[in-house]
This record gives C-alpha cells, sequence and structure tokens, in this order.
C-alpha cells in the first residue's frame, strides 16, 4: 500500500477537503494521534489538492485528536505561481482545531545540486537490535513501525546518565511497500522528543509542539536512517533536530521539532504527567 492509504485518507467531492479516521495505528500510547501521522496526512492533502511535491511543510500542534474521532483536512491554496504553490491545511474535528500545516510546494530547473551533511557509519539493520518499549505496543502506531536502535537506550537502561544528545536509528513502516515520500518521511520523522529523553537519561520524552519537515531529495529506500540530534532542554521545553538518510546515504529529508518535555506517565506524579509520550 502507499503512505495514503495507509493514513486512511481520503478526498470528498471538494478537492480542498480531506478526512481520515484516526484508527489505532495512527496512535501514540496516549490513545491520542500521533504528531508525525497528523503532519503526514496534511503534507499528503497540500500535495493531492496542488499536485505538486512538498518542499518544506510546518505543523503547529494545538490539541489531540483521540481514537475513534474523524480528522477533517481544509486545504488552501494561497499562491500558485508557475513553479512554486504556497498553501496551508487546518486540521480539525469538528470545531476543534488539532494541528495547521503551512507548505510550500514544487520544483524548479536549476543545474546545480549537492549534499554536504554526510550519513553515520553504521551497522545495517540487520545488524541491530529491535527497539523496546515500556508497555506493550499493540493497538498504536509502534506495532505498525520497524525501528533498530543502533545508538540508544532501552526503558531497563534508563534513568542513566546524561547522554551526548545523539540517538541512531533504522525505522521502516512495512506496509508501506510503493515507495518512501514525504508523507512517510513526516510519519518516522516525529522522534526528537524520544531523543530528548535519550539526551537527558531520563524515562521520558515530550509532546511535540512543532515539526517542521524540510524535504531534500526521495529515492527508493526500504529502510530510513533516523539521525536524531537533541540540542538543548530548558524552561521545560526541548529542541532538536532529525536527518533522515536513504540506505544509500542520500539526505532525504530533515525533521525539526520543538516539545514540552515530561516524564512517562508511570514514572512521575499524575499532576506533572498530563500526557504521556
Amino acid at each position: 500500500m502507499d503512505s495514503r492509504t495507509f493514513l486512511g485518507l481520503t478526498q470528498s467531492h471538494n478537492p480542498y477537503r480531506w478526512s481520515m479516521e484516526v484508527t489505532s495505528r495512527l496512535i501514540t500510547m496516549g490513545n491520542f494521534l500521533w504528531g508525525g501521522a497528523g503532519l503526514g496526512a496534511a503534507i499528503s492533502a497540500l500535495e493531492g489538492t496542488t499536485g505538486r511535491n512538498v518542499v518544506w511543510a510546518t505543523s503547529q500542534y494545538l490539541s489531540y485528536a483521540r481514537c475513534g474521532e474523524v480528522l477533517d483536512i481544509d486545504v488552501t491554496v494561497a499562491v500558485q505561481g508557475h513553479h512554486m504553490s504556497q498553501a496551508r491545511a487546518v486540521c480539525h474535528v469538528g470545531n476543534r482545531e488539532i494541528l495547521t500545516v503551512n507548505a510550500a510546494l514544487g520544483d524548479r530547473p536549476f543545474d546545480r545540486s549537492g549534499q554536504w551533511e554526510r550519513m553515520p557509519t553504521v551497522p545495517s539493520p540487520d545488524e541491530c537490535g529491535d527497539r523496546e518499549y515500556r508497555h506493550d505496543s499493540e493497538n498504536t502506531i509502534g506495532d505498525h513501525m520497524d525501528q533498530r536502535i543502533i545508538k540508544g537506550r532501552n526503558p531497563s537502561e534508563l534513568p542513566g546518565a546524561e547522554g551526548d544528545g545523539q540517538t541512531l536509528m533504522w525505522a521502516r513502516i512495512p506496509k508501506v511497500i510503493d515507495g518512501v515520500d514525504a508523507t512517510t518521511l513526516a510519519v518516522l520523522g516525529d522522534f526528537v522528543p524520544f531523543g530528548v529523553g535519550q539526551a537527558l537519561g531520563v524515562r521520558g520524552g515530550g509532546n511535540s509542539l512543532d515539526n517542521t519537515l524540510r524535504v531534500v531529495n526521495l529515492v527508493p529506500t526500504e529502510w530510513v536512517l533516523l539521525d536524531i540530534r537533541a540540542h538543548a532542554v530548558n524552561r521545560g521545553f526541548g529542541h532538536g533536530l532529525v536527518h533522515m538518510f536513504a540506505e544509500d546515504g542520500t539526505l532525504m529529508a530533515t525533521a525539526s521539532q520543538s516539545c514540552i518535555v515530561r516524564y512517562w506517565k508511570d514514572d512521575t506524579s499524575p499532576a506533572d504527567a498530563e500526557k504521556g509520550s
């Protein structure tokens, strides 16, 4: 299946209105929509409406869509140029806004290209162990991703000393076999909160405030290397970046995020852990 089918995203008779049901395969362990799935759905809707490929898309997360709710996505094309469109998508459940996405889409003729960010030297996915979860990931998005840890700690190894800010992991969505696109990368790129917990050495993570996907070069690949860099944590917020590489070393995209840093719900007081991650 392709990424749109995986998300369950459909277009109405109105080409500017899309919708999807928030099913168990799109939710976190907190029973709400995985932020990357929301951004991915908005990107798919924006690309479907404009007929152009996303260059960058930035999302602001405002509320939570729960399992069983229907997310409607309304697309507005603000500017339609010769090579590029500027557009936005408002994602809502009824009159409750969940996230807003602004994006630029298009392709331009230009005679030069280059890549200066290099993929770290890492073992292959077959040489790496599966990521361990603190709870059973059944009926969540984690059950529909393969994740192989290269550099990182399992829940049983936390809390521990602060890390160096880098976490490395191979990831894929096995059911999406029709090629890695921007939507798939949006889903896979939502791991800065995970990297923040790893960097702090705590049993925790966070909830995304935003996510900006910048698409560079989409190439065929089965696995995507996530080079997660936690930059800093202060005032209860964490900030970081994910470089996403194909198996051949091509930098396909970057995803930058800020998040609300939280301890896991079962590891701290209820007042301090309204939402787990």
